[in-house]
């Protein structure tokens, strides 16, 4: 994964633990006014300056920031870049999800054409502008041919495409899938949005404490931008060709609160029944849960339902749980965000490690969950079980539940 902690993996786990934060404050240009806001959480490394320059010129921003995720996944998986290969790319599969997708490129696009007129248009415009455009581009990258694929389901985008991976493996569709999620939208016109919602943090006075997920002086989340990527398979490939494995996808529930475009159910209900859904796929109790991965944007809303769902589901058992929220450190990366978490998630299953929400004061006592701060907590032994739940505008609900390998 590449995120505002570190281009890398190990750089952005090492930093989530030491309670480290990717959040500043960011003059974009915009005209100043009471409605603009100034916080941001950019990638700490610029995908431009790791992939070559023609690849970069080639891509949004977006489709580069998923190649160089694709690549360093593929590197761990002991696949190189070119999986196809040798594990045949009619067997190979990529799903990669995205929020906005090529906002920037759009919006430069038309800028070229207001100012200069369609001559200045490039080319390729089209195809950097398509939902499906990192998805093609890891596409090309690996050589999959049983399938390329990219949901776009809001802020559930990533996790969406790491269950649809999951599904495409269990129904024997592909061996290997090349499965995440990415974003790049850091622009004045997003933020400007997002803002006249009334969902973006206004903390300019301490950015670093802006994403406050589940504390009582959270007023909404930080925009952040990146991608992660997971290399998934069957147990019985990946035991075939001596895979390091770091953990297993048992189950995942997907379902839509049919509700409003941009608020979440009462209650929680949708989310409450994805979470269901997961553990059921997953064989699992919720007392067999140790730990969650919260989706906990920081907004004063969707927190206290993500919550109130938490508690429909696990009940008395939720005070055994760890609870941790990525996004205090990481900013919300919209698209990017369900599969980063993911990625954390199994980290955390496989290092017994829960890592802190950094920025939690004094937590809302309408939520009464344990979350895990100021510093990183330990997971008992034995085998492990988690659960990353990510929620998106639309009403799209997706659960993931990860496992230890032991």
């Amino acid at each position: 994964m590449t995120t505002a902690l570190g281009g890398d993996v190990r750089t952005t786990w090492r930093a989530l633990l030491a309670g480290g934060c990717g959040v500043r404050r960011i003059d974009f240009g915009a005209p100043e006014g009471p409605a603009q806001v100034y916080l941001a959480a950019p990638a700490a490394v610029d995908p431009g300056t790791v992939l070559s320059a023609a690849k970069a010129s080639h891509c949004d921003r977006s489709a580069q920031f998923a190649l160089v995720a694709a690549r360093e996944a593929l590197r761990d998986a002991g696949l190189g870049e070119e999986p196809a290969r040798t594990e045949g790319g009619s067997r190979v599969a990529v799903v990669v999800g995205v929020g906005l997708g090529g906002l920037t490129s759009i919006l430069e696009q038309n800028r070229r054409l207001e100012t200069g007129g369609a001559g200045r248009v490039s080319p390729r415009a089209i195809p950097v502008m398509l939902p499906n455009h990192p998805a093609a581009e890891v596409g090309l990258l690996v050589g999959a041919r049983a399938g390329v694929h990219a949901p776009v389901s809001a802020c559930a985008s990533g996790a969406e495409a790491v269950a649809q991976a999951l599904d495409m493996i269990r129904e024997g569709r592909a061996d290997v899938v090349v499965a995440g999620g990415t974003e790049a939208a850091l622009h004045p016109l997003a933020l400007a949005g997002f803002a006249r919602l009334r969902a973006l943090s206004r903390h300019h006075d301490d950015p670093q404490r802006a994403s406050r997920p589940f504390d009582e002086a959270r007023d909404g989340f930080v925009m952040g931008e990146g991608a992660g990527i997971l290399v998934l398979e069957s147990v019985e490939h990946a035991a075939a060709r001596g895979a390091r494995v770091h953990g297993r996808l048992t189950g995942a529930g997907i379902t839509n609160d049919s509700h409003h475009v941009a608020q979440p159910a009462p209650g929680g209900t949708g989310c409450a029944a994805a979470v269901s859904a997961a553990l059921r796929d997953a064989g699992l109790l919720p007392e067999e849960i140790q730990h969650i991965n919260a989706h906990a944007t920081s907004t004063p809303v969707g927190d206290l339902t993500e919550a109130q769902a938490l508690h429909q589901v696990f009940g008395d058992a939720l005070k055994n749980v760890a609870v941790s929220a990525p996004k205090a450190a990481l900013g919300h990366t919209l698209g990017a965000a369900g599969a980063i978490e993911a990625i954390t998630t199994v980290l955390a299953v496989k290092e017994r490690t829960a890592p802190p929400v950094r920025s939690l004061d004094r937590l809302d006592p309408d939520i009464d969950l344990n979350v895990v701060g100021p510093g990183p907590e330990p997971l008992p032994s034995g085998p492990l079980a988690a659960l990353s739940t990510s929620v998106g505008f639309g009403g799209h609900n997706v659960a993931l539940v990860l496992t230890s390998t032991s």
